[in-house]
């Protein structure tokens, strides 16, 4: 009876197309990661770089084919409810991160991108540290998320920079 029980359950995992993530397949065979060293986002998508795609990573932007560089990361909080008290009762916790993909000459990959990404939390003053510990655990978990999301988008470039259409340089100098 187990051993059909674990065939079935094989046969029905394999039927709804799950798979394995695997490697990412990024277009570029090198690539510069231009943020702050200090930057935790940064070392989290060098991290999920290096181990989730065969994409290389160089220290110097010129013998990279491509270049990721960071143009505004904004976390930001803002009041949901208050209680009888008047006292905060719920925030809403903001993360927006700005970035773009080039080549050495400054064609775009991907031209300027935003993500953002939103979280509620319910807040007391009796557990402030707590509230915070919370806050901080809550901004990694979507830093987490904006990693995963620029892997993403860095999977869907195209493989050439972008170029102007000659009817849009034309345009845009009338």
């Amino acid at each position: 009876m187990r051993a059909v029980a674990i065939v079935v359950l094989g046969l029905l995992t394999a039927a709804c197309g799950f798979q394995l993530r695997g490697q990412a397949r990024l277009p570029f065979e090198t690539l510069y990661v231009a943020l702050p060293e200090t930057s935790l986002l940064g070392t989290e998508l060098k991290r999920n770089i290096i181990a989730g795609t065969h994409t290389r990573l160089v220290n110097d932007p010129a013998q990279a084919q491509a270049i990721l560089s960071l143009v505004a990361e904004v976390r930001d909080k803002t009041i949901l409810s208050f209680d009888s008290a008047g006292r905060v009762r719920e925030l809403q916790l903001h993360y927006r991160l700005s970035f773009r993909v080039r080549d050495a000459r400054g064609r775009d990959y991907l031209p300027r991108s935003e993500i953002r990404a939103t979280r509620d939390i319910s807040y007391s003053d009796a557990q402030v540290l707590s509230k915070e510990s919370e806050e901080q655990l809550l901004y990694r978990d979507m830093q987490s998320d904006m990693v995963q999301q620029i892997l993403r988008r860095l999977a869907a470039a195209p493989a050439e920079p972008i170029a102007f259409e000659p009817e849009a340089k034309d345009a845009a100098a009338r």
